[in-house]
């Protein structure tokens, strides 16, 4: 059974740890090391591979130091080559739509929208037949998905509540296009979880959402609206 623990989902840092019962991932590595560190009890040994969406800190701070703890560290070439740690041998490079085997795992890369060089969202699948897809910084996804019992999906922020801050002078209108073209609304959010096959999904978490654009309560009450499914908000430190 697939468990997600959050240690980080903001602005500020981003890091979730995702286990199927046999083979621990780390998806992303944006927080303090010390804190990821804390976050898996100390058991970094246990840690199988870490996959890491793109090369902003809030997704990338603690990428050496994780290397450096022995773990393989999964990422695009545009990546790898922004971080200046192309050819390490800890850093594997992925390639959309081609898929590795970690463990129990057999993980598909998936190109995203967002404004880096190479960013990657993933699917995740295990020997049990459950399915994880994993989506941050990205302001759409273009991929459908069959058979998902499990979805980390970004909200970053709602449309009504961005345009109250811009009208306010809260959010300058330069953040607020950059916003547009590279994180994912919760209105989009919606879209893309409404044009996929939820029949199978047992819960579905909010990530990375906006401290100033945003509304926890509001996000998760509309989701479970429009899916019917149990959801969670990753600031909530489920795990």
């Amino acid at each position: 059974m697939i468990s997600i623990k959050p240690l980080g989902s903001s602005s500020a840092g981003n890091a979730y740890l995702v286990s199927d019962g046999t083979t621990p991932l780390l998806l992303e590595a944006g927080i303090r090391y010390r804190d990821i560190q804390r976050g898996v009890e100390f058991q970094m040994s246990s840690i199988a591979a870490c996959l890491v969406s793109h090369e902003h800190g809030d997704h990338s701070r603690s990428v050496k130091e994780v290397m450096k703890a022995g773990i393989d560290v999964y990422a695009s070439y545009g990546t790898w080559n922004a971080l200046g740690l192309d050819g390490h041998h800890r850093a594997h490079p992925v390639q959309s739509l081609q898929s590795f085997t970690v463990g129990t795992w057999t993980v598909l890369p998936f190109d995203v929208q967002h404004d880096v060089s190479e960013p990657m969202g993933y699917l995740l699948a295990n020997m049990a037949g459950e399915k994880l897809v994993f989506i941050t910084d990205s302001y759409y996804c273009r991929y459908r998905f069959s058979g998902l019992t499990h979805v980390m999906i970004e909200t970053n922020y709602s449309s009504e509540i961005l345009r109250e801050n811009v009208a306010s002078g809260r959010v300058p209108q330069v953040l607020a296009s950059r916003l547009l073209r590279s994180h994912m609304s919760l209105e989009t959010a919606i879209e893309f979880l409404k044009a996929n096959d939820l029949s199978r999904v047992q819960e579905i978490f909010l990530i990375h959402l906006s401290s100033s654009n945003s509304d926890e309560a509001e996000f998760k009450r509309k989701v479970q609206q429009a899916t019917g499914r149990q959801v969670f908000v990753a600031q909530e430190g489920r795990s």
